[in-house]
């Protein structure tokens, strides 16, 4: 027997499918509330603010991308440039699924430009954590300047993203790639 899906869980679903496929800012609550079937009293209970919401919405795809980074460690624990390459496939990956509608992180960062909103800030901290494990895998395997990888790799990525998004369907994450090869071969990076 299937366990019930609790209220919180049915309101970050709800919500993450919205958020995603509409834009944080077009989403009002009393919708969410609406099509998750709980109470207004249950959304208050799980999420104080929508502000929470979204950050409980973005927390759950940066466990998700941090995931990938971790699988990649696991698959290739002696072999770091694969680390990266298996994670240069993911974003590709990522950027094939339909119903591809940006990256939401960069969408959020773009809804919230306050650098002072929580939402915003959010965002930033995994920017920078995501940052911060490209450039210790990339040190690991032998760049000069792991942190200039690490940013140029993160430009790349960003820039892709956004542009899958605006090229749907007919964008070529083989372009990605082929980007990709060059940095590391600047970067003097082979398997």
């Amino acid at each position: 027997m299937e366990k019930k899906a609790s209220a919180k869980e049915r309101i970050l679903r709800v919500a993450s499918v919205l958020f995603y496929q509409e834009g944080v800012r077009a989403v009002g609550i009393d919708r969410i509330i609406e099509e998750s079937g709980v109470a207004k009293a249950s959304f208050y209970r799980n999420f104080a603010t929508k502000d929470d919401l979204v950050v409980a919405y973005l927390e759950q795809f940066y466990k998700r991308h941090m995931e990938e980074i971790e699988e990649a460690k696991r698959r290739y624990p002696e072999n770091p440039v694969e680390q990266l390459y298996v994670v240069l496939e993911c974003v590709s990956a990522r950027m094939e699924k339909p119903g591809y509608r940006g990256c939401p992180f960069l969408n959020a960062a773009v809804e919230f430009p306050d650098a002072n909103h929580p939402v915003h800030e959010q965002v930033t901290a995994y920017h920078k954590e995501t940052y911060g494990k490209l450039a210790e895998i990339a040190k690991h395997a032998g760049a000069a300047d792991p942190e200039a990888f690490a940013a140029q790799l993160i430009i790349l990525f960003n820039g892709s993203l956004m542009t899958a998004y605006l090229e749907r369907p007919n964008s070529n994450s083989g372009h990605l790639r082929l980007a990709a090869a060059f940095l590391f071969e600047k970067h003097k990076l082979s398997s």
